[in-house]
């Protein structure tokens, strides 16, 4: 019984909290397209930390459109090539987290947005974070990206050039401030349903665990005092 539990957790380590769909194959390959393109956008994070703090607005807003289009564009290719891979599953949201921390702290430090916009954004990933040890006691790795989650990272990608471009004098710069602002709401709203749902299912899945193996416990007991 303990074996069969053992490689049960193991089995959830490498297939995730929540199984794949049917007939989709995650592969354990890592030179894959998708993964190719999340990697680059790992490497414009420096980029755009420096042309932000140099005050490079143009091209800092060139890098986060890059981003925001990447960040959709590696999605729709792991589907349509076949190409999902587990490594994938954990670099495109971690790209996608590294990436709006390092621009809300560099458009923080630009008084482009509030401070208070940046701790109620850092705050749910390390409500994530904290998840992470009781989940990998359960021999459970990270939760899977829900949509409310995707949804909201592309709301906040698609805010951060608008808030940006919002700093430039006129009727642009206005435009822009009304509808990054409404990206923005959008995105802390969706990002924050996301939080709830994996609290949520971090529960279910620890107390479903638990009850399996107290009926794990129950069984082998009735079992050793059987005649």
């Amino acid at each position: 019984m303990v074996r069969a539990r053992q490689v049960a957790a193991t089995a959830r380590r490498e297939h995730g909290a929540v199984g794949v769909s049917a007939g989709q194959q995650v592969s354990s390959r890592v030179l894959t397209v998708p993964n190719v393109i999340s990697l680059l956008r790992l490497l414009l994070v420096p980029v755009f930390a420096v042309l932000i703090v140099r005050g490079d607005d143009v091209w800092a807003l060139v890098v986060l459109a890059v981003s925001g289009a990447s960040d959709w564009l590696d999605g729709v290719l792991a589907r349509r090539l076949d190409q999902v891979s587990r490594l994938g599953q954990m670099l495109d949201p971690a790209a996608d987290r590294l990436f709006i921390l390092v621009t809300l702290l560099g458009l923080a430090w630009r008084d482009v947005v509030p401070v208070w916009l940046v701790v109620v954004i850092v705050g749910r990933d390390l409500l994530l974070v904290g998840l992470l040890p009781l989940l990998a006691r359960h021999g459970y790795g990270p939760l899977p990206v829900s949509f409310a989650g995707k949804a909201g990272t592309f709301a906040l990608l698609y805010a951060f050039p608008l808030l940006l471009l919002a700093e430039m004098p006129g009727w642009l710069g206005d435009v822009a401030a009304v509808t990054g602002w409404a990206f923005t709401w959008w995105g802390v709203g969706l990002y924050w349903l996301a939080g709830a749902q994996y609290v949520l299912q971090t529960r279910s899945l620890v107390v479903r665990d638990r009850a399996a193996a107290g009926e794990s416990d129950d069984t082998g007991t009735t079992t050793r005092e059987a005649p």
